[in-house]
């Protein structure tokens, strides 16, 4: 069997640890995980979201019909480009005047709608990240992962007890980040890549707490397992 290759577009290390302990969950099998955004030797790139519309913008400029058919991206088995929700709320202008004049002609942001339901919300950005990309549609090895409003909420899912306040509204909220990091010592979770990968197994054995509390989970595991269809055997 040949372990599948999965590269991962994303705005930060904190999303790629939480994205690759989904896969764990999900895939239950071995698979080499490529990290292309943030990338260490781009720096030029930067992290965030505006790293995210720049790696875009490069696919763009490359004139590819799809993520399938660039050279540069067709060894691997599936990719997945990876945008928080909470960007919906975001200007282009927050990012600089450089993404502001590149955005020129693509779909406007903000973009954000009434949450909840945040599925809403999801398929605009949806739509905007196509738009960044240049393309009508994913294909069969691409797929995107938009967490509500952040993969925080996916990692607050998994590893705070049942019942607790910040399970409120959770795929809805905009303070996650913030609300986790002045939590009581014995839970606070501080966005760092060592805390993070900290809980990644935790994430990846609870990840049923995950997909019972956010939608959008619940999503991205069926998109993986559809996508889990071609990998090679």
């Amino acid at each position: 069997m040949s372990d599948p290759r999965i590269a991962v577009v994303a705005e930060g290390p904190t999303d790629i640890v939480v994205i690759e302990a989904a896969l764990k969950a999900l895939l239950q099998r071995p698979f080499l995980l490529n990290q292309l955004q943030p990338e260490p030797t781009r720096p030029d790139m930067g992290n965030g979201w505006g790293g995210v519309f720049k790696w875009c913008q490069e696919f763009r400029q490359r004139g590819a019909v799809s993520i399938e058919a660039d050279p540069t991206l067709s060894q691997f088995d599936l990719v997945i480009v990876h945008l928080d929700a909470d960007v919906a709320d975001k200007n282009y202008a927050d990012c600089g005047n450089a993404v502001l004049q590149a955005s020129l002609g693509l779909a406007r942001l903000p973009c954000a709608q009434p949450c909840p339901p945040p599925v809403h919300t999801v398929a605009a950005l949806e739509a905007v990240l196509l738009s960044w990309l240049g393309l009508a549609a994913t294909g069969p090895k691409s797929l995107f992962c938009i967490p509500s409003k952040a993969t925080e909420a996916w990692l607050a899912a998994a590893v705070l007890p049942q019942g607790h306040a910040l399970h409120d509204g959770l795929e809805c909220r905009l303070d996650l980040e913030s609300q986790l990091a002045k939590l009581s010592k014995k839970e606070r979770i501080r966005k760092t890549g060592r805390e993070y990968q900290s809980w990644s197994q935790t994430i990846a054995i609870q990840w049923a707490q995950v997909t019972a509390r956010c939608s959008q989970a619940t999503a991205f595991e069926q998109q993986i397992h559809n996508a889990a269809r071609n990998f090679p055997v």
